[in-house]
C-alpha cells in the first residue's frame, strides 16, 4: 500500500498545503492589534520570508539526524526573536537516539556555548538537555578539541542530550565583531558509515508540513510577545525564554519601546558581575534593527559608566551628542532587550521617557 505521503508529494497536495500555510501566515502581519503603518508592515511580510529561508534550511535542506550539518541561523538578514548583533548562531538537527562527535579549533570569540534541546516552539515538552561552555572545554595546545554528543555521560568535554533531544545551538558571541574570530566546528553521528540516502519522498512531506507550521508558530509567537510588552510600553520586563531554545545562561529583559520625535528613553542599571550584557534594539516583531549600518546595540566592553559603575543608555531619533547613544533607524516603536550572561544577580534597569531637550 502506498503511503499517503508520497501520493501527497507526487500530486503537488503537500506543496500546496505548504503554500496556504505560509499565505496564512501573513494574517498576522495584518490582524487587528498589529502595526498598520507600511514600515512595520514591509517589516512584518520580509520577517516572514526571513523565517520561511530559516524554517526550509531547517526541516528541508538539513533534517537528518543521521547525517546532520551545522548550518548557521542568524545573521545580517535572517533573524529571530531578539538576535543578538554580536552572537554568531549555528545550529544542528539530532537526535537523543544517537551519539555524535564535533571536531573544532579555538577561534579568539571570548564566549562560547554549546546546547542541546528538546521539544520546541509549538508547545508541549521543551526545554535544554544540556549545555557546554567554554569555561568547561579541553583544548589542546594546538587549539583543537573534540565534543561528545550523547544522552550518556563520557568522559572528557561532553555535551548532554536528553532522550527527546531534536536539535543543537552553538553560540559564539563577540565582545568586538569587527576583530574577533570565530571558532570553526565539523559534526559526525558516530558509526555513521553509508552514504546519505536519495531523497525520501516522506521525509520531504513531513519536512516541507513542518515548514510551514514553524512560519506561522514563530510569527504568532513573537507577535504575541511584542503585544504583551505593548500593555507596559517603555519598559524592561523578565522573559523567561526556556521554552523558546534560548541559552541557558542569560537573564533576559525585554519591553517595547514608541517614542514621538521630540522624546528619549533613558535606561539605567549598575550591571552585576557577569561574563557579557548587553542592550539593543529591535523592530516591532522582535528582529534587532539593521547593526550593518546603524548603531542599536551596547555591550559590556562598548558601554560608557559612571564613576559608580552603572551606566546610561539614552534611545531616540536624532543624536543627543551624549555617550551611549542608540538610534531608532527610522522607526517610531519596536521592542528592546538586555541580557545579563551568567550573573548571579539580575538587576531591573529603570526605563524613563524625557524630553530630549532636557538630556544634558
Amino acid at each position: 500500500m502506498t503511503d499517503k505521503r508520497v501520493e501527497r508529494v507526487a500530486d503537488g497536495r503537500a506543496w500546496a498545503d505548504f503554500c496556504d500555510t505560509l499565505k496564512a501566515s501573513g494574517e498576522i502581519v495584518l490582524r487587528e492589534t498589529s502595526p498598520d503603518d507600511v514600515l512595520d508592515r514591509a517589516e512584518g511580510f520580509r520577517y516572514l520570508s526571513r523565517v520561511a529561508r530559516m524554517a526550509l534550511g531547517q526541516f528541508v535542506e538539513m533534517p537528518d539526524p543521521f547525517a546532520p550539518v551545522l548550518r548557521r541561523t542568524a545573521d545580517p538578514t535572517m533573524k529571530l526573536g531578539c538576535d543578538n548583533p554580536d552572537s554568531y548562531y549555528l545550529m544542528a538537527t539530532l537526535s537523543g537516539e544517537h551519539e555524535y562527535k564535533i571536531r573544532g579549533r579555538r577561534g579568539t570569540v571570548p564566549h562560547l556555548s554549546l546546547s542541546t534541546y528538546y521539544g520546541g516552539y509549538a508547545g508541549g515538552r521543551a526545554g535544554c538537555g544540556g549545555t557546554l561552555g567554554l569555561g568547561e572545554l579541553d583544548i589542546a595546545p594546538n587549539g583543537s578539541f573534540e565534543i561528545i554528543v550523547s544522552t550518556r555521560e563520557k568522559a572528557g568535554n561532553w555535551l548532554p542530550m536528553d532522550p527527546e533531544t531534536n536539535q543543537m545551538i552553538i553560540r559564539q558571541t563577540h565582545h568586538d565583531r569587527a576583530n574577533e574570530t570565530v571558532f570553526s566546528f565539523e559534526i559526525e553521528r558516530v558509526g555513521a558509515e553509508d552514504p546519505t540516502a536519495p531523497l525520501d519522498a516522506r521525509l520531504f512531506h513531513d519536512s516541507l508540513i513542518a515548514s510551514g507550521q514553524y512560519v506561522r508558530t514563530c510569527a504568532n509567537l513573537f507577535a504575541d510577545w511584542t503585544e504583551a510588552y505593548a500593555e507596559t510600553p517603555n519598559e524592561l520586563v523578565v522573559r523567561d525564554v526556556s521554552g523558546a531554545q534560548g541559552d541557558p545562561a542569560l537573564f533576559y529583559y525585554q519591553g517595547y519601546w514608541s517614542l514621538a520625535k521630540d522624546e528619549a528613553l533613558v535606561i539605567r542599571a549598575k550591571p552585576p558581575a557577569c561574563d557579557y550584557w548587553n542592550f539593543q534594539l529591535n523592530n516591532y516583531w522582535i528582529e534587532s534593527l539593521d547593526y550593518r549600518f546603524h548603531k542599536i546595540d551596547l555591550n559590556h566592553t562598548q558601554t560608557h559608566y559612571e564613576p559608580d559603575g552603572s551606566f546610561r543608555i539614552i534611545v531616540s531619533h536624532s543624536d543627543p551628542d551624549l555617550p551611549n547613544w542608540l538610534e531608532t533607524a527610522g522607526h517610531r516603536h519596536g521592542t528592546m532587550g538586555l541580557r545579563w550572561v551568567n550573573a548571579k544577580e539580575h538587576p531591573r534597569p529603570s526605563c524613563e521617557v524625557v524630553p530630549l531637550s532636557s538630556l544634558v
